[in-house]
């Protein structure tokens, strides 16, 4: 046995040294003992929670720190499941880096490795936009604040001009995905519902690429405008955080593309319909989503407390982000099945254009209240070129563009 062990050695060395995406997946949550178990889900509560607390960025680096931690230096899955988790989220609604989270913690640690893969990167954030939530409402007044916000949203515009920017270079792939971006502009800006929009537009794109339809110009998405204007308002219920729980948890059941797609539920349902918020409060609670680590999706703590209190920022918290957990544990065992079918690749196709277009006009109508002067205007071209030409990071540009605005209030007098 001895001789064995000691020829094995030599073996089992330049194993230790194969990149960690040609190594073996570890052994399922299931097969392992109680002590294993409850060791493997303190490593993803500890894992998640350090990438909540230290991810800024925005997703896409969320998931190159994810891609680092989980499989470079713990090797918890090789790079090609890791990616194929990836590709399962862009098929589902809801914000891609939580639910990357959520989906390695499923796989890790079953179904409490989810929970708590989840909840472990969501929680900082939530905590800390809930703390400056609380600030906002008690000292927005305050003249430093608004100054403070005045230098940071031009530079949230442009963050935004940004991701339209790689959004699109995703979503439009072809004249199909273009034309139904574009009509979904036009039918979102004359009142069209953006819930239908995004249906449409995906049902509409999957039925032409897979040969279904005429060639004239009978094509649903094309139709939109005529269908959708003008329908007769709805009562307006009031504010509670059961109404805040139900809109965000319809935003997190059907929302697609990015974090900042949600700027166009909000600014439609919230300022538009309801008059819950104002285009400034909104602003205000992209800017300080923007300076917080961990999901863009947070932003649903701060609206939630600006219409109903502590209340409203556990509901709205719970109800953008509950949708992900239950399609992560849902889809989970279709994941084959769903990137080979052309029908969902086509339908995603569809809906990603429509995502496009919804942000489209919600960015137009923020910058209209965020751009006010020669100086905002400054700041926001400025900051498009700090972005786009030298990839400077938002958080930088953030503290810069704060800074320009205190600098405008102690040299303005």
């Amino acid at each position: 046995m001895r001789s064995y062990r000691g020829t094995s050695r030599p073996v089992a060395a330049p194993m230790a040294n194969l990149p960690p995406d040609v190594t073996s997946d570890p052994l399922p949550y299931v097969q392992l003992a109680p002590p294993q178990r409850r060791q493997r889900l303190k490593e993803i509560a500890f894992v998640f929670l350090k990438l909540g607390i230290v991810a800024f960025g925005g997703p896409a680096a969320h998931i190159a720190m994810m891609d680092d931690e989980v499989v470079k230096h713990r090797t918890w899955m090789s790079r090609e499941k890791f990616l194929d988790l990836l590709g399962v989220t862009n098929l589902i609604p809801g914000p891609n880096s939580t639910e990357l989270a959520i989906f390695i913690g499923y796989k890790y640690g079953g179904i409490f490795g989810l929970v708590l893969a989840g909840v472990s990167f969501i929680l900082p954030a939530m905590l800390l936009v809930w703390g400056l939530a609380v600030v906002y409402v008690r000292y927005q007044t305050l003249p430093q604040l608004s100054w403070l916000l005045y230098g940071i949203k031009p530079v949230i515009i442009a963050i935004l001009g940004q991701a339209l920017w790689k959004l699109g270079q995703k979503a439009i792939q072809d004249v199909r995905t273009a034309i139904a971006a574009l009509a979904v502009i036009i039918a979102f800006a004359l009142g069209a519902n953006e819930l239908l929009l995004l249906v449409l537009a995906g049902l509409g794109v999957t039925l032409f690429e897979n040969g279904i339809g005429p060639k004239g110009t009978k094509i649903p998405f094309l139709i939109l405008p005529n269908l959708l204007v003008g329908a007769t308002p709805v009562a307006v219920p009031s504010v509670s955080w059961v109404n805040v729980f139900f809109f965000f948890l319809k935003v997190g059941s059907v929302l697609y593309g990015s974090g900042y797609v949600l700027l166009a539920f909000l600014q439609r349902d919230l300022v538009e319909r309801s008059q819950w918020l104002t285009s400034q409060q909104l602003l205000d609670a992209v800017a300080i989503g923007q300076v917080t680590p961990g999901p863009v999706f947070t932003t649903a703590t701060f609206v939630g407390y600006l219409l109903a209190g502590h209340g409203g920022a556990i509901a709205g918290t719970l109800g953008i982000f509950l949708p992900s957990f239950i399609l992560i544990l849902a889809i989970g065992p279709w994941v084959a099945k769903l990137r080979s079918s052309v029908w969902a690749s086509g339908f995603l196709d569809g809906v990603n254009a429509a995502s496009l277009g919804l942000m489209a006009v919600a960015t137009y109508t923020l910058g209209r209240a965020a751009i006010v002067d020669w100086l905002t205007l400054a700041v926001a071209l400025l900051s498009s070129i700090a972005i786009l030409r030298f990839q400077l990071n938002s958080v930088w540009l953030i503290s810069i563009g704060g800074a320009v605005g205190i600098a405008a209030k102690i040299w303005g007098g």
